[in-house]
C-alpha cells in the first residue's frame, strides 16, 4: 500500500499566526496549485491514486482535494489540532509561561483549551484505522501537524520528535506498506 500525505499549500494569513482549526483559504489560485502538485507527483513516480483523495473539511485542504476529485472524501478527523483560545492570534503575543507549559507535556498539556497532542492523534489515527486498511493508494490533503502524527506512527517514531520535522507548504511525505512495515520513499519532497 502507499499513503501520500500532502500538506496543504501556503495559506492567505500572516506568517506567525497561530490558526489550527481557523478555517482559512489558500493564498494563490487553487487550479495553479493543483497543476503544479501534479506536476511534481509525476517527477517523483508518486503512484495513482486508486482509493480516493482524502482531506480535512477546512478550505485549505478541501478546495484543493476537489480539483483532484470532485468525490474526495472529507473527514473531520483529518483537521489540523484544534489551538482553542490560541486560534487566529499571534504566536508572540500568547503568554510565554502558557507555552512554556505546553512544551513540558506536550502530549497532555492544553493550557489553551483546545486538544492535547494525545487527543489529536487519536482522532488522525482513527481515521487511519478506518481509512488505510487493504488499500492500495491513499492520497491525502491535510495539515502539517496530521502528517506528522501519521509520520510517526507508521515509523515508530515519538510524536513529540516527528512533530519537529520540517515540512513545508505543499510538501509531499509519501509512506509504502511492504510485507507489512511501513518505510518512508519521500519527505517534503
Amino acid at each position: 500500500m502507499d499513503l501520500v500525505l500532502i500538506r496543504h499549500p501556503a495559506v492567505a494569513i500572516e506568517a506567525g499566526v497561530c490558526y489550527g482549526q481557523t478555517d482559512v483559504p489558500l493564498r494563490d489560485d487553487v487550479h495553479d496549485l493543483a497543476d503544479a502538485l501534479t506536476a511534481r507527483m509525476r517527477a517523483l513516480n508518486v503512484p495513482a491514486c486508486v482509493d480516493g483523495w482524502h482531506t480535512s473539511p477546512l478550505q485549505r485542504c478541501a478546495s484543493l482535494a476537489h480539483v483532484f476529485s470532485a468525490d474526495a472524501h472529507i473527514d473531520a478527523r483529518l483537521m489540523e489540532m484544534h489551538f482553542g483560545e490560541w486560534e487566529g492570534r499571534a504566536w508572540d503575543t500568547i503568554d510565554r509561561a502558557l507555552i512554556d507549559a505546553w512544551a513540558g507535556d506536550i502530549e497532555h498539556a492544553r493550557p489553551h483549551g483546545g486538544e492535547s497532542l494525545a487527543q489529536f492523534a487519536e482522532r488522525v489515527l482513527k481515521w487511519f484505522e478506518d481509512t488505510c486498511v487493504d488499500r492500495e493508494a491513499v492520497h491525502v490533503i491535510a495539515h502539517a501537524g496530521v502528517v506528522r502524527v501519521l509520520a510517526g506512527h507508521l515509523l515508530g517514531i515519538a510524536r513529540e520528535s516527528a512533530l519537529q520535522w520540517a515540512l513545508d507548504f505543499g510538501g509531499i511525505a509519501w509512506f509504502r506498506r511492504v510485507r507489512g512495515k511501513w518505510f518512508l520513499v519521500r519527505w517534503n519532497a
